[in-house]
């Protein structure tokens, strides 16, 4: 039986080069983002390269939808939980941070939480899977002006590590990504530039997000390391 990657954030950068790797390893490819007009694209592509995809419209902050899509995909190898981190709110630096700013940014955690409440206890039963976690460069190296994004950032990387340090020796791998920089195809890289004159022609550090994944499979593969630091920005 074929394994099952689910990509939660599935988008034009990281997230479908996370779906084309993964799919080159025989794995079937279950897409989910809230723009379901995407979809037919995304799963056309893979389908073009040989690999068998499915779609599946959800936010992931609506923990109702989100959870009745990863019970309708059913059982899965890998989770790669990379849905953006911001939605074009500017955020407030950290020392103007509230608590209503952190909970909001917390947000983007709570649903990797209920992610693998969902989908843990299968991998427990077979004795085996991964949970890949994408993350922001915030979470190890301070970024003042990103505010309650860094906490959460750094949240996530700490669920990450503390849940492999945990499953590790069950057969489960579970590892972080954390990201500095802009992923090239993603939609961020496209809006910023094709905005240079808006931001005073700012130059910021680019990823290649075919690489990232690379270094994705690797990590699940030879579980070796929980962690992985991609840094453009320094």
């Amino acid at each position: 039986m074929s394994s099952t990657t689910v990509v939660i954030g599935a988008g034009p950068g990281l997230g479908m080069s996370i779906a084309h790797r993964f799919g080159r390893e025989g794995h079937k490819i279950a897409l989910i983002s809230r723009n379901a007009t995407r979809h037919p694209g995304y799963v056309a592509a893979l389908e073009a390269a040989g690999i068998e995809a499915t779609s599946h419209a959800a936010d992931i902050r609506d923990r109702d939808a989100l959870l009745a899509v990863l019970d309708a995909i059913g059982d899965m190898e890998v989770v790669y939980y990379g849905p953006a981190a911001v939605d074009g709110a500017r955020p407030t630096p950290i020392i103007s941070t509230d608590v209503p700013a952190v909970q909001d940014a917390m947000n983007w955690v709570y649903p990797a939480i209920d992610t693998v409440g969902a989908v843990l206890p299968g991998m427990l039963e077979r004795g085996g899977g991964g949970l890949l976690f994408a993350g922001g460069l915030s979470s190890v190296v301070p970024m003042p002006v990103l505010g309650g994004l860094a906490i959460s950032s750094a949240a996530l990387r700490n669920y990450a590590r503390t849940l492999n340090a945990a499953l590790a020796d069950r057969g489960i791998y579970a590892g972080t990504l954390t990201i500095g920089g802009l992923i090239e195809r993603g939609d961020i890289h496209r809006m910023i530039t094709s905005q240079q004159d808006a931001i005073g022609g700012i130059t910021v550090g680019t990823l290649n997000p075919d690489a990232i994944a690379d270094t994705a499979w690797n990590l699940y593969a030879k579980r070796d390391s929980a962690e992985a630091v991609f840094n453009a920005l320094t």
